[in-house]
């Protein structure tokens, strides 16, 4: 993506050749300020001989005599009058165009917190596409498993899930609703009359994800009040839905998955919902950042690029 509001006004070539020494420039402009080769010397942390081989060199430059002894001191002659404005504005641009693009938050990576299944399953797969859009914008994403909470030391922006209020220097977007869907392999219920009744999902194993808030008995609840938790020698904990989604389709157990974590494998067939039932549940999935970054273009361009990938 081209932009050209900060493109080069000018397409003809700077006469380089009669530019002076700018190695120099600094010699000369320290020795101006400070009227002294010693002090100059001390403050570029060069040698006396070295600051005044500059100003040697300068002047032989620009064919006239820039500083002129008085006794032990020297002062700016009138040429050098005339020089020290000009040099003083350009190393003062210089430096403070370069402190510009060092505090520019564009020329650094956008960090993304995310959890480990909704980089796996969710985000990875449409980064490419991000990246045909924003070329400008390198991520740098990191993966959590354990820690649900923003990490504001190590990140920018990130895809997390609340089911209570955030931290007041947070922003928050919501990107999904909360929504728990058993899946398995259709092995696993093949003979079987489908939907099951909810009940029914007891005679299988369960995968639970024991660093999610939400849970199997949350689910059979709000299905029906009868249906209580199979015993727990029934049930397989992992730690990442990743991992329950992939013992899922090798037909190892029934999944509950929050979010749109599974939508591929069951628009292929991989995964079915055996129950035939989506519940919403607490909470949401979203985007936050902190609010001093609601202005960083980095963190609206990709806020605004995840909005989009909703299905």
């Amino acid at each position: 993506m081209s932009d050209t509001s900060h493109s080069p006004t000018s397409t003809a070539p700077l006469p380089l050749d009669r530019l002076p020494p700018l190695s120099a420039l600094k010699g000369f402009e320290a020795t101006a300020r400070l009227s002294s080769l010693r002090a100059a010397a001390e403050e570029l942390h060069l040698s006396h001989p070295a600051v005044a081989n500059q100003i040697q060199r300068l002047e032989q430059s620009l064919g006239t005599k820039l500083f002129a002894r008085r006794g032990r001191h020297i002062e700016l002659t009138e040429p050098g009058r005339r020089f020290y404005p000009i040099v003083r504005d350009a190393l003062e641009a210089l430096v403070l165009g370069a402190e510009a693009l060092r505090r520019d938050p564009c020329l650094e990576p956008l960090r993304v917190q995310v959890y480990v299944t909704t980089s796996i399953r969710w985000l990875a797969p449409r980064l490419a596409q991000f990246h045909q859009c924003h070329p400008e914008t390198e991520l740098q994403v990191k993966t959590y498993s354990l820690d649900w909470s923003f990490d504001g030391t190590n990140a920018d922006i990130a895809i997390l899930f609340r089911d209570g209020p955030l931290p007041s220097r947070l922003c928050w977007t919501p990107l999904f609703p909360s929504t728990l869907t058993p899946v398995c392999s259709p092995s696993l219920v093949a003979g079987y009359s489908l939907p099951l009744a909810p009940e029914a999902l007891q005679a299988f194993p369960l995968i639970s994800v024991y660093t999610e808030s939400w849970s199997w008995q949350g689910w059979f609840d709000a299905q029906s009040p009868a249906a209580t938790r199979p015993a727990p020698s029934r049930d397989l904990q992992v730690d990442t839905l990743a991992a329950a989604l992939e013992m899922a389709a090798r037909g190892e157990g029934i999944a509950l998955v929050n979010g749109p974590f599974a939508e591929d494998d069951l628009a292929t067939g991989r995964l079915i919902n055996p129950a035939g039932k989506v519940q919403r549940a607490a909470g949401e999935w979203g985007i936050a950042h902190p609010d001093h970054l609601t202005d960083d273009p980095r963190v609206a361009a990709f806020s605004a690029w995840l909005l989009s990938q909703r299905g």
